[in-house]
């Protein structure tokens, strides 16, 4: 085959009649198979916004095509292959069932592994349930949320499924959530998204797969206690009280997992504190984001995101991250008395509001030292303030961009979180350093993106598990811990990803590990 890129296509032309417009254009023959390999859009120019697509052709002639065309080059296919190892008897357990979780255990199950998966939350179907009543009724479940549960903190939100990082295992996360049930042009969008909606589904088809490859997955199981033995694992407790007989544990545990990273510290395994961030959620009305992105364009193309970033006076980084198209902010409590948010889309991003975290880097420097934990006490501060600044019944706290120059608090905007907002100050939440950072950005944001420090813009607080404020150290070759064989840090809860993809890729690289060392902790 052979790959044809930067092919410009006009937005008002209907996609179904690309083949023909790049049969036409390259001159050629036979054409026997063509797929998209790459689908993005470039406005860069407002009077000038065009898709770019990459397409994948088998035709005549596709030697003397590659000679004479600088944008045709030949196409080989890479497929994954998981490296050999030894089985035992005893199974790997993995603890939590995210993104980082469900991909090492799929992963494992594939190829003839026995895997105990343990998850404190529930099904995504028990889990949808308990989410509704929490956003409807106040009553907050700690482990069953949009934290906790089936497919992690990632089945709430948009799905996003890009990431920066380069990695031979990014098709292979990408080719099983196709598989099962994401949409085929995550395959090939620049920018590929789920949805909460789609995300629901894949899920439950990959817990399915996995069992009836003889996984196991039990559910309302937390990880309680970790049985080490002369610097080794060799057992897990389950709720307190059920031993499972192991010396492979691969810690696929979110960013929210506190009482496991508190665990951890009780047994003196190795963790550093590293940068995270708080800030906000920022909704503006998603017609006027996609009028500043794309101009007249817009009416053609599907809604706008943005990624924008800044830097305070005082040198401290502000950005945007997560940003939902059409998506709401909702309430992704984990503790009680304590108030978090967190964006979410569906497929179709056809809400009336766009929103993302904005975001201020908090540096270990701004920590004692001495505490490696000093960053998960600050987002506890920052969203039992939250909670009890609603009024101590999971309302939140907006405040229009308006109001936090010296206006009034009036919008047009109707905030989505639930179960409730009321308008008030975002520093009755925040440290007075994020407030001013924030303050100190939005103007240097709106020069990237017209309108975005709109005084109507409303800003829901706090947003504060963006990424987890502490890395479990390991070793960069065995990726074991190093303080305790057999342990497998992973994914974003560990520190070691930031967002679905890149959690997804990370628990395939522990599951390599964790075969490639299988006896050897014995010794």
């Amino acid at each position: 085959m052979i790959r044809i890129s930067n092919i410009r296509y006009p937005v008002d032309k209907p996609e179904t009649e690309l083949e023909d417009f790049v049969t036409t254009e390259y001159g050629l023959r036979n054409v026997t198979s063509f797929a998209l390999a790459k689908k993005s859009i470039d406005a860069r120019k407002k009077s000038d916004v065009h898709y770019v697509y990459s397409v994948l052709i088998s035709c005549a002639e596709e030697a003397r095509l590659i000679r004479i065309h600088k944008n045709i080059s030949a196409h080989t296919k890479e497929e994954y292959v998981f490296p050999a190892g030894r089985k035992t008897d005893e199974p790997i357990v993995i603890a939590g069932f995210g993104p980082a979780g469900m991909m090492c255990a799929l992963t494992l199950v594939q190829n003839g592994y026995k895997v105990i998966v343990l998850e404190r939350g529930k099904r995504v179907e028990e889990r949808v349930r308990d989410i509704d009543d929490f956003l409807t009724n106040r009553r907050l479940d700690v482990n069953s949320n949009v934290q906790f549960g089936e497919g992690g903190a990632g089945t709430f939100s948009d799905g996003k499924l890009t990431t920066g990082i380069k990695d031979k295992r990014v098709k292979k996360v990408l080719d099983e959530f196709h598989r099962h049930g994401a949409p085929e042009e995550i395959m090939y969008l620049s920018k590929p998204h789920i949805g909460t909606d789609n995300l629901r589904g894949m899920v439950k088809n990959i817990r399915e797969d996995i069992i009836s490859l003889g996984g196991e997955i039990r559910f309302s199981a937390r990880l309680t206690d970790i049985e080490i033995e002369n610097g080794r694992v060799n057992g897990v407790i389950v709720n307190g009280r059920e031993r499972i007989k192991t010396n492979k544990l691969v810690l696929a545990a979110g960013h929210s997992a506190r009482d496991t990273l508190e665990m951890l510290r009780g047994y003196g395994i190795k963790m550093e504190a590293k940068t995270f961030s708080v800030g906000v959620r920022i909704e503006h009305k998603q017609s006027d984001i996609n009028r500043a992105q794309y101009g007249e364009a817009a009416k053609y193309l599907p809604p706008a995101d943005y990624k924008l970033n800044a830097v305070s006076r005082d040198g401290r980084g502000v950005y945007t991250f997560c940003m939902c198209p059409g998506g709401e902010v909702i309430a992704s409590a984990s503790e009680d008395r304590c108030l978090v948010t967190n964006g979410m889309s569906r497929y179709k991003r056809d809400g009336e509001n766009a929103n993302s975290a904005l975001l201020v880097n908090i540096y270990p420097s701004d920590l004692d030292p001495d505490d490696v934990m000093a960053g998960v006490e600050l987002q506890r501060e920052i969203e039992n303030r939250a909670f009890c600044a609603g009024g101590k019944d999971y309302t939140a706290v907006c405040e229009t961009i308006g109001h936090l120059y010296g206006g009034d608090n009036s919008t047009d905007i109707t905030p989505t979180y639930r179960p409730a907002v009321k308008f008030g100050k975002i520093s009755d939440v925040l440290p007075e350093y994020v407030v001013t950072a924030i303050r100190d950005a939005l103007p240097e944001l709106d020069k990237k993106l017209t309108g975005f420090a709109d005084n109507n813009a409303v800003m829901t607080a706090p947003e504060t598990r963006s990424s987890s404020p502490v890395r479990i150290v390991r070793d960069k070759d065995t990726l074991e811990s190093v303080t305790v064989k057999g342990l497998y840090p992973c994914g974003e809860g560990a520190g070691y990803a930031g967002g679905i993809t890149s959690a997804a890729v990370d628990g395939i690289r522990a599951a390599e590990a964790a075969v490639s060392n299988i006896g050897n902790n014995r010794g």
